[in-house]
């Protein structure tokens, strides 16, 4: 209870009202004042105090005044008497309330062990729940040391019941490997946190940014995927109190746990390989981003040194092209060499010719042949094992060709597409840049749109007689042949129409397109 309190506050709380002062009539000196203070404070707290020291100084001088007793009386008040025990049973009987028997507190231990012990983890909570619980039930509340002593019980039963239930949910074979986990290695030093056990590396972060660190998380996860923890093993818990074990296990030493109680060893490492899946998991998704940044931003500054290393700005250039027009419209019959260079020499003029040609789509363009060639080279080996340990998923219909085209690939992921004969089932719906029905190609009649494609390896289908006819090659009349692009593992359409057509016709050509992919 608060110690201090304002006039106003005493009054509405601390006035005794006309029963209150009938109950007092048989009642003199200490035992008058001790009583009506042990009244007031029960009709507050529907507790009793555990000492003098909590009943607030201001409320004993307000309340001596009423009952007319000197405040000082209140120091001899017997608070281990028989007087005390009388009062205390006229006070509960009073307010309805009754005295906290042993079956009591064990339904009260049983009722935290069930309803808030798996979502309240704050001891201090627990407690005070205590006393609502017997407030609302009208029993006077235990002690605060028994009170305690009930949530460490309420606690401990809820513990021994959640391991029980966790080892129940997992096989023979799935302990063993949690076992495994923690098998003690002779060649390393668990008391220093160092060692190089999967226990380790699993507790561990993600590396710094780069492919190796993508790939050890991607196998990180694999590992931890391999445990075959059931997926609903936590489905009935609150997230805090398996975010809690998670902590704890993160904490202990493998030397630790396998000296801790087989229930609660399981229990602990189950919630630290839990939680951990799903926490690499979204490490793989931010390494992932991040080094598509990465990717993207080396590539940019790349193409921006070149640039500025061909590049050199030519000081007074729009003096320099007035002097050049007005020469040639003044010798419009003149040569380059005796009308122009007088006025801009060869170098000027290859430095004026530079500078106009450097625009942002030059610029854009060599910076995806830059990010082409760097992916192809080195990050493209991220692609497989990122698309077998993650399942991407998109409600969005706006990405739907990008997420068939995720699926298309991770269908084909073993397929030899250095090799010749590489190539997608003619049933197949291949999704090209664009999306929608111009973005998907299916049984001849997708094509690659001329321009937008980039040179790789053909992979040329077979249909000539004695020679088994690959996937979607529809043979002269034109159609729709499909293959994989070794460089990004994109998937082309590339065109083939009539061979009558002029070669010079880019859009009305009759002849294939180079083989490329579509961009995106």
């Amino acid at each position: 209870m608060r110690q201090e309190w304002e006039p106003e506050d005493l009054i509405e709380v601390w006035t005794l009202l006309e029963e209150d002062q009938e109950r007092l009539r048989n009642k003199s000196g200490a035992n008058r004042l001790g009583f009506a203070l042990l009244l007031k404070f029960f009709e507050v707290e529907a507790r009793f105090p555990e000492d003098a020291g909590e009943i607030p100084v201001p409320a004993v001088s307000y309340v001596a005044q009423q009952v007319k007793v000197a405040a000082d009386e209140w120091v001899a008040y017997d608070w281990s008497g028989r007087a005390i025990k009388r009062h205390r049973t006229e006070i509960r009987a009073a307010f309805g309330f009754r005295e906290c028997t042993k079956e009591d507190q064990a339904q009260l231990a049983e009722w935290l062990a069930v309803e808030l012990c798996g979502v309240e983890l704050n001891r201090d909570r627990l407690a005070e729940a205590v006393v609502a619980r017997c407030r609302n039930d009208r029993l006077e509340p235990p002690t605060t040391g028994r009170i305690a002593r009930l949530v460490g019980s309420a606690v401990s039963t809820f513990e021994e019941r959640f391991c029980a239930a966790t080892v129940g949910r997992l096989s023979a074979a799935t302990r063993s490997r949690l076992d495994d986990l923690i098998a003690e290695d002779a060649g390393t030093d668990e008391s220093a946190g160092s060692g190089g056990t999967f226990f380790t590396e699993l507790k561990a972060d993600p590396g710094a940014l780069g492919l190796d660190s993508l790939l050890a998380e991607v196998n990180k996860l694999q590992r931890v995927r391999g445990l075959q923890l059931p997926p609903e093993l936590f489905g009935d818990v609150s997230e805090k109190l398996v975010a809690a074990w998670r902590a704890r296990a993160a904490k202990e030493y493998p030397s630790d746990l396998r000296a801790a109680a087989g229930p609660v060893r399981y229990a602990l490492l189950s919630t630290l390989c839990h939680v951990r899946e799903t926490e690499i998991t979204d490490s793989l998704v931010e390494l992932f981003i991040q080094l598509v940044q990465k990717i993207n931003t080396r590539a940019e500054k790349k193409v921006e040194g070149e640039f500025n290393k061909e590049l050199k700005r030519v000081r007074g250039k729009e003096g320099i092209l007035l002097r050049l027009a007005e020469a040639a419209v003044a010798e419009p019959g003149g040569t380059v060499r005796k009308v122009i260079y007088p006025v801009a020499g060869e170098s000027t003029s290859k430095a004026l010719a530079a500078e106009a040609a450097a625009n942002e789509a030059r610029y854009r363009a060599r910076v995806r042949t830059v990010l082409r060639s760097s992916y192809s080279g080195h990050w493209r080996r991220m692609l497989s094992p990122l698309l077998n340990a993650l399942e991407l998923k998109c409600n969005n219909t706006a990405y739907r060709p990008v997420m068939d085209a995720i699926d298309l690939l991770k269908r084909y992921l073993d397929q030899p597409i250095a090799k010749e004969g590489a190539f997608f089932d003619e049933e197949e719906k291949i999704p090209l840049a664009g999306g929608g029905a111009r973005g998907v190609a299916q049984g001849g009649r997708g094509r690659a749109r001329p321009g937008r494609a980039h040179p790789v390896r053909a992979v040329r289908a077979r249909g000539a007689a004695g020679r088994p006819a690959a996937p979607g090659d529809l043979g002269a009349g034109g159609g729709t042949r499909r293959t994989i692009c070794r460089r990004t593992s994109r998937t082309t359409a590339m065109c083939t129409t009539t061979r009558s057509a002029s070669r010079r016709t880019r859009r009305s050509s009759s002849m294939p397109f180079r083989s490329g992919c579509a961009r995106p």
